[in-house]
């Protein structure tokens, strides 16, 4: 994965819809992800999407796969017809999917997971433009220690998928590099007065011997 993407898992109601009385293959559909909405702990830190993320987010080619495995596809937004079309909208509430899977053995069997309740959640991959300062804004939550994140712009939606895995845990998440390196950084700037009265403590103490 490229050092600019991450990928989230996200709990959210994946519907199951009939195209019409005679089909019964089904849509379905449901939210990649969800504006304003706090995730779980990730590495040493939380996030949350603004809802103005994906004002200017390039989703002119994304994806929709099983657990983002590229050789599952299952539809795609560029497709011209029904099946295997992917609907992208974005609303106040957050990224609305919607497409009716290509006829394969496995989206048959994904279908049947998803209409018994099996198969429940869905995840994105996205990536950000760090060139940009607006990007995301970061800041440290005292009261529950932990780094506070606010994704502004998102660059780019790869994919996204319906997964079998847990949502949006601590270990599921990828957690991109780059998010890594900012919070290493913040943490290092917290701790450097804290260090420096260290240092200056222990001076003192060796010369007050």
């Amino acid at each position: 994965m490229d050092k600019n993407q991450e990928k989230r898992q996200l709990t959210t109601k994946i519907e199951l819809r009939s195209a019409d009385e005679a089909e019964s293959d089904g849509v379905v559909e449901g939210y990649a992800l969800k504006f304003e909405k706090w995730s779980e702990r990730l590495w040493y830190f939380k996030e949350i999407i603004s809802r103005s993320a994906l004002d200017t987010a390039d989703m002119s080619n994304v994806i929709a796969c099983f657990n983002h495995k590229q050789d599952y596809p299952l539809a795609r937004n560029t497709v011209e017809g029904d099946i295997g079309k992917l609907e992208l909208t974005v609303d106040n509430i957050g990224l609305k999917f919607r497409f009716k899977p290509t006829n394969t053995s496995y989206a048959k069997d994904l279908v049947e997971n998803i209409r018994s309740g099996v198969v429940n959640q869905c995840s994105f991959v996205f990536s950000l433009d760090y060139s940009d300062d607006d990007v995301d804004e970061w800041r440290y939550n005292d009261d529950e220690d932990i780094y506070e994140r606010r994704i502004n712009k998102i660059e780019r939606i790869h994919d996204i998928s319906i997964v079998t895995t847990p949502a949006y845990s601590d270990t599921e998440a990828v957690v991109g590099a780059r998010s890594k390196e900012k919070v290493e950084a913040l943490k290092e700037e917290r701790l450097k007065p804290m260090k420096e009265l260290e240092k200056m403590k222990l001076e003192l103490d060796l010369l007050s011997l």
